[in-house]
């Protein structure tokens, strides 16, 4: 690993889209320059106008040449465009010797990529945003919790991580849809793989592994989404310990599974053309207008059953509604994506590939800095109601 080139202090941030927030704001408080690439200049300066930043950011017309031709050893490119774009912005960021930020998961070409960035002394900044970002904080922060209280030796645990986007005013069908359907319809049709009653599980629908959830007295409904289990050697859980779950999943309101059965019905059976009529059907149906508000829930927990006796349990949650000015979705996913930035400016993180913050210390700041504008995660003892 070379040592980090020095950020320049200068931000391009590609991309207006939905999870373009109030965090862009944080970054031109932060960096000596901010450049917002849309997909027209004028999406660039309504986009500013949207977030009441108008002015405090250059704007472009997006293209990779034009990229290009701007940037320069040390600079910081934000990817907030679809994932598939994110590996030849990367690969641009090798050329020019610039840092690279993204909010999305790490994909297999992104991970060989930021092999090479290491080398080279290049920041690779993934999972920062808020699923995946800050349940990664958190969950970070509980293992350490439970380590300090018990110890690293024979246990039995429980982890469990839940996070979604519902309405905040719940309507018939439970949900709404603020970006495109078809992803949404294909995130059901993905298998998921998880920790249950100590044994590996694959679901290959995964709303049929749907269970109650209770948080503050209020019933949802989660299951889980993805493939869990390489987070296990992620969020660096002791070996000793024996897992009886581990699950990282979506959370809905109560009443969703109900809700949704038709569209179950239709994925089961469906070919790609009848599922993609589908999708075109629900966004007409259940769109998110610009009267609806967003509820972001947020669940992580963990339970460790020490063989010595000892025991210890905690859980995290961050429940945000949207208001007049901003959805909940797209300031969670900027502000916390913004601290990560912070920390590419101000040289504290090393070159090569990070997913959010893992040591203890970053994971301090992290928090530290979303409390400081305003995104509080609770704390909760289950021992104590």
């Amino acid at each position: 690993m070379s040592e980090q080139i020095t950020p320049t202090g200068r931000v391009h941030w590609a991309g207006t889209g939905l999870s373009t927030g109030s965090g862009l704001g944080i970054v031109c408080d932060l960096a000596s320059r901010t450049v917002l690439w849309g997909r027209t200049r004028q999406k660039a300066e309504d986009c500013l106008a949207r977030l009441g930043h108008s002015g405090r950011a250059e704007t472009r017309a997006f293209d990779p040449d034009a990229l290009a031709a701007e940037l320069v050893a040390g600079d910081i490119v934000v990817s907030m465009l679809p994932a598939a774009h994110h590996a030849a912005l990367l690969r641009l960021c090798l050329e020019r010797g610039a840092h690279f930020a993204a909010s999305s998961y790490v994909s297999a070409e992104i991970s060989a990529l930021a092999a090479e960035a290491a080398q080279a002394g290049i920041v690779v900044l993934t999972e920062a945003g808020l699923d995946p970002g800050i349940d990664h904080l958190l969950a970070h922060r509980l293992i350490a919790q439970a380590r300090a209280a018990t110890g690293d030796g024979g246990a039995s645990a429980t982890f469990t991580s839940y996070c979604g986007s519902n309405p905040a005013e719940p309507n018939e069908f439970r949900y709404r849809f603020s970006w495109a359907p078809r992803g949404v319809l294909t995130a059901l049709l993905t298998p998921a793989r998880y920790v249950d009653r100590g044994a590996e599980r694959v679901v290959d629908r995964p709303w049929e592994a749907v269970r109650e959830h209770t948080l503050g007295g209020e019933r949802f409904e989660v299951y889980p989404n993805r493939d869990s289990v390489p987070f296990v050697e992620q969020y660096g859980l002791p070996a000793s310990w024996r897992l009886d779950t581990f699950v990282r999943g979506t959370i809905r309101l109560d009443g969703w599974s109900d809700a949704w059965a038709p569209v179950f019905t239709e994925l089961r059976e469906g070919d790609d053309e009848r599922i993609g009529a589908l999708a075109r059907r629900l966004a007409l149906r259940y769109p998110t207008t610009e009267t609806d508000h967003d509820r972001v829930l947020l669940s992580v927990a963990l339970d460790v059953r020490a063989d010595d006796g000892s025991a210890w349990s905690g859980e995290y949650v961050l429940d945000v509604e949207g208001d007049e000015k901003e959805r909940a979705t797209p300031r969670l996913v900027s502000v916390a994506l913004a601290c990560g930035i912070g920390d590419i400016l101000d040289g504290l993180t090393p070159s090569g590939l990070h997913r959010a913050a893992e040591e203890p210390e970053a994971v301090r700041r992290w928090l530290s800095f979303l409390e400081s504008h305003g995104v509080v995660c609770e704390f909760r003892d289950p021992r104590h109601g």
